[in-house]
């Protein structure tokens, strides 16, 4: 599989108004779809992103009226948000402080800064210095400064009880590469890389036998799409999965680029997604996020969607 790294991740959130709040006003980030999940039209999906909603930048929301996770393995444990140097991340620390965010110490992890922090519900992330690695295209409004915004996604890291299934399915069926192992605390982490590697295209596997599994919620993953570059290498990426008889989805098309979901050994959901066509097929680019976005085979519907949806 031709993988280039994350291409998204999906939580899950019990409170649109609250979730768009703070992932606009004290994240910064840009709101730039705002539509619903295509497979049950009742619920919001909003996508936060960098200044040209650029694919590997896209942390996105379910709102679906559940209780909170309860933690454990057999889930998406950390979602990293990369942005460059340690002095933002000290200008991050304190803008935590000040908005009464609970975050913890900035330490070095793997080779890195890292400042680990959560969401009003309960989502666990993490800010990672990537030393400015790859491009950056910052939001002209978001209401933080330029040199301090987040410049996008990874690494991801998941729980799981035991490594072998894993991993196999990691590097052989989809073209990982085993580089390397730290700890947290008592915890072996493996990463696997894709691509060229580097913070935006790395997987982080921690082996967490003694704990239960995860009972998804609020404050949750619901799963994690990587990149791969057009239709060519998505339809390959189909093809291997066929090869191996692995159950999947089979091709979705979700408009704004091509979706395959199946599930690693340990039920853990993944997405392959296409980088294009984007966003930006049936908004402006300056006007994403300020309407409901609604695929053509779902624009019939409008009104009586609309009137199930909560402003936000």
């Amino acid at each position: 599989m031709k993988l280039t790294g994350i291409h998204h991740l999906t939580a899950v959130t019990a409170d649109a108004p609250g979730n768009h709040a703070f992932y606009t006003q004290s994240l910064g980030l840009r709101l730039v779809k705002k539509t619903v999940n295509q497979d049950d039209v009742s619920a919001y999906h909003l996508f936060y992103a960098d200044g040209k909603a650029s694919p590997g930048t896209d942390i996105t929301f379910f709102d679906w009226p559940v209780e909170r996770e309860r933690r454990g393995t057999h889930s998406i444990s950390q979602t990293a948000l990369r942005v460059n140097g340690e002095k933002a991340l000290q200008w991050w620390k304190d803008r935590f402080g000040a908005l009464d965010i609970r975050s913890e110490a900035i330490v070095e992890r793997d080779g890195r800064l890292s400042l680990d922090f959560e969401d009003f519900e309960g989502q666990r992330l993490s800010l990672v210095d990537d030393g400015g690695q790859g491009e950056a295209h910052p939001w002209e409004r978001s209401p933080v400064p330029v040199e301090y915004q987040i410049r996008g996604l990874g690494p991801i890291r998941i729980s799981v009880p035991k490594l072998e299934r894993t991993a196999r399915v990691l590097t052989e069926a989809m073209d990982m590469r085993a580089v390397r192992e730290y700890r947290v605390g008592d915890t072996p982490v493996h990463v696997f890389a894709m691509g060229e590697g580097g913070p935006a295209a790395e997987l982080h596997v921690a082996v967490e036998p003694g704990l239960p599994p995860a009972r998804p919620g609020a404050g949750g993953v619901h799963h994690v799409a990587f990149r791969t570059p057009n239709e060519q290498t998505y339809q390959e990426c189909w093809e291997r999965l066929q090869s191996l008889r692995a159950p999947s989805s089979g091709p979705v098309d979700r408009y704004y680029f091509q979706s395959l979901y199946f599930r690693e050994p340990n039920g853990i959901l993944f997405e392959i997604a296409t980088d294009g066509p984007g966003f930006a097929t049936d908004e402006p680019m300056e006007k994403l996020g300020e309407r409901l976005a609604l695929p053509p085979f779902l624009e019939p519907r409008r009104a009586e969607i609309e009137a199930g949806l909560k402003p936000l």
